[in-house]
């Protein structure tokens, strides 16, 4: 794992599909989001499962650099082969930048702005930025996966820079939802975390505005943490091999989930390290878990 790749740091569970019609800028729309059509499902689907308990609630995948890296990446670990990306997203890629009360929060959006079926928010942890969330080109090309599959679905992908990870950062990034939930009223909300970026996701899913309105947490290579009772669904992805957040205390977290009846399924990706959730996890497989609960 090269230098790049370590550095990225109430509506309840079981619920029916929102269908809502709003009055939106003069156009009158109905909210109530479909599973997200497949996109080069077979380039990205998980490896092998080596082993799975609770009903395939929690997975241990057969993870190989040498199959998952080298022969995925023209250079590795920096540029994925041609067949795994399209570019054709960049069509509706925009730089933004929004004011807040404690500075100047620079994103970037990709897919419908107004009227989105499904929001979908990555936050980077550690030393990231907002354009990691974007690069075409790394972990695999996962990231472009998801920005393909906002764009061919109506959806809309935000990827912001987090200020910090505490009151700030979390301050700022609900302002840029609420922002953009007031354009597509009826969205689903999905929030991923690259690592440190989790401290933000908690935040969000305590969040008295927030909360009620997030339909999936995914934690990438990111932290627990004990007293977080969500009752949304919940992806926990992490490397077996993962030096910076230990791969047991995400299981345990797991665990504690699971007992308090929140809905979480965890993967397990065998001998990866902290930044291979990113590249692995299957970007439409768990959204469609998380929209059909």
């Amino acid at each position: 794992m090269n230098h790049q790749e370590k550095r990225i740091d109430t509506i309840p569970a079981g619920k029916v599909c929102r269908a809502v019609s709003v009055l939106l800028l003069g156009t009158m729309g109905s909210l109530c989001a479909g599973p997200l059509a497949p996109w080069k499902d077979d380039l990205f689907a998980l490896p092998a499962t080596l082993s799975e308990k609770d009903g395939g609630a929690y997975r241990v995948v057969d993870y190989r650099a040498e199959r998952d890296i080298n022969e995925r990446d023209a250079i590795n670990e920096r540029r994925a082969r041609k067949d795994w990306v399209s570019l054709d997203p960049r069509r509706k890629q925009k730089n933004g930048r929004m004011k807040t009360t404690t500075g100047m929060l620079r994103y970037v959006s990709v897919g419908t702005t107004r009227g989105a079926s499904t929001i979908v928010v990555y936050l980077h942890g550690q030393g990231g930025s907002r354009e990691q969330g974007v690069d075409d080109w790394s972990f695999g090309g996962n990231f472009n996966r998801l920005k393909n599959l906002m764009f061919r679905n109506g959806g809309l992908y935000l990827s912001p820079d987090v200020a910090d990870f505490g009151q700030k950062g979390t301050g700022q990034i609900k302002g840029l939802i609420l922002k953009y939930l007031a354009d597509s009223p009826g969205a689903e909300l999905i929030v991923a975390c690259g690592s440190a970026g989790g401290r933000v996701g908690y935040g969000l899913a305590r969040d008295e505005q927030i909360g009620p309105q997030l339909d999936g947490l995914l934690l990438l290579g990111s932290f627990p943490d004990s007293g977080f009772r969500p009752g949304v669904p919940v992806y926990i992805g992490h490397g077996g091999n993962d030096t910076v957040s230990p791969v047991s205390s995400m299981e345990s977290f797991y665990r504690s989930l699971r007992s308090s009846g929140s809905p979480v399924q965890m993967v397990r990706f065998e001998t990866g390290s902290h930044g291979t959730p990113i590249r692995m996890t299957d970007w439409r497989a768990v959204i469609n878990w998380m929209k059909g609960r």
